[in-house]
């Protein structure tokens, strides 16, 4: 629930094509080569067995560590699932063997006919999922063409550089799904790894919110204050500089 009430949309009526991610911190073990992004549904988790068990998991996780979600609690399976499939979702599943054919779509992008299954190839969840994220409105009604997403890496999968891969799609899938810019509220000062990531892919520090955060201590000594910067992204602003920022062409 926003200032604003509750603020949805219902999910898009059809998924867009997955596509393929090169890793640019690319390991000699192949699983760490690239990510195929899906736009997965509610249904689409359903179909496959321990999969919104382990994203719920995951995210409670990060919220019980109490560093970068505002929320304190999102231990009942029915809240994450209201708050983070209430409109669009989209996974990465790390690579797995031999880079799958695409074809080129919009901008450069590498399209894959490759489903959720077929990605992970049996793998555990834990093994494959190297990260995942929602689209939504951040305002209702006349102002809904601004949207807002909301980034999950398991620890697992850190330092694979799979975060960078997958904050590069959402400039693909943001304005695929209909959105004209993108706002995050609260992005706290001490994430620097986030607040390095958004400045490089070239979102502007719309305002800085004084203590926005009560955040959980790293030493673990209690709560403290902190400080959150706001990002906006124009996605119709020089859309083809986006595109090569996204492809990494020249």
């Amino acid at each position: 629930m926003s200032a604003y009430g509750a603020i949805s949309r219902s999910p898009s009526t059809s998924l867009l094509p997955a596509t393929l991610w090169s890793n640019p911190r690319k390991a000699s073990d192949s699983a760490h080569e690239f990510v195929t992004i899906h736009h997965i549904d509610r249904s689409t988790v359903e179909s496959h067995s321990g999969l919104f068990e382990y994203l719920h998991s995951v995210f409670a996780d990060i919220v019980e560590a109490g560093l970068t979600y505002p929320q304190e609690d999102v231990s009942d399976p029915i809240a994450f699932g209201n708050y983070f499939f209430a409109a669009d979702v989209l996974v990465a599943i790390s690579g797995n063997g031999g880079v799958p054919t695409t074809k080129s779509g919009p901008g450069g992008i590498r399209e894959v006919v490759l489903s959720l299954g077929d990605a992970r190839q049996g793998r555990s969840w834990v093994d494959c999922v190297a990260g995942y994220y929602y689209v939504k409105p951040n305002y209702p009604g006349r102002s809904s063409h601004i949207c807002n997403a909301g980034f999950v890496v398991p620890p697992a999968q850190r330092g694979s550089g799979f975060g960078s891969t997958i904050a590069k799609s959402y400039l693909h899938y943001g304005p695929k799904l209909g959105y004209k810019a993108s706002v995050f509220n609260l992005v706290y000062v001490n994430n620097v790894a986030s607040v390095r990531l958004w400045e490089k892919l070239d979102f502007k520090k719309a305002g800085l919110i004084p203590k926005a955060g009560r955040l959980k201590r790293k030493d673990g000594l209690g709560e403290e204050y902190v400080d959150a910067w706001v990002f906006y992204k124009d996605f119709e602003e020089d859309s083809e500089g986006d595109a090569k920022t996204i492809t990494g062409s020249s």
